[in-house]
């Protein structure tokens, strides 16, 4: 891909080929797209930086590869943890902020997510987080609190609130 393409054409001219390439490794062709998809939208945030590299297929396949990995060690921990510990009781009925809260975490980018839940949901301290997921404890610092704002901004709470404050 030449460097003034277009993510389009990258899209039109690699995206079956590179589906095909994570159904070989992954066996399932819904796991695969989801992670060729998730790749060209990483692609997309950065789009200047990628369209230089002298094969953007080559690092869209790369982040696809990681993100089937890392998916694949979470259901393979998922299995254990059921394993270990059985499967959970019937959830009690959930409140209706709760629902709220979830279908707004939903939404944040995945790394403020992964912040906000071990932070506050598992208790671990800033830097605790920060050693869990391999960033300097001011980036997760940084998640947090955007995480909050943007929560507190959906949930039309005060930030304050959503810190624990």
């Amino acid at each position: 891909m030449p460097a003034n393409g277009t993510l389009d054409d990258l899209y039109t001219g690699s995206y079956r080929r590179l589906v095909a390439q994570l159904y070989a490794v992954t066996g399932n062709r819904q796991e695969a797209e989801d992670v060729v998809q998730e790749a060209f939208m990483r692609a997309m945030s950065r789009w200047d930086q990628v369209r230089t590299y002298d094969s953007p297929e080559a690092w869209l396949r790369t982040v696809a590869l990681n993100l089937a990995r890392s998916r694949f060690r979470r259901t393979v921990r998922g299995a254990a943890a059921l394993v270990r510990h059985g499967v959970p009781h019937a959830e009690p009925d959930l409140s209706p902020d709760h629902v709220a809260l979830m279908s707004a975490m939903k939404t944040l980018p995945e790394a403020q997510r992964e912040a906000l839940v071990l932070h506050h949901f598992v208790g671990l301290s800033v830097d605790e987080v920060a050693a869990a997921v391999g960033a300097p404890s001011g980036t997760i610092k940084a998640r947090l609190s955007r995480g909050r704002a943007a929560l507190a901004g959906m949930l039309g709470l005060d930030e304050e609130a959503l810190a624990g404050g």
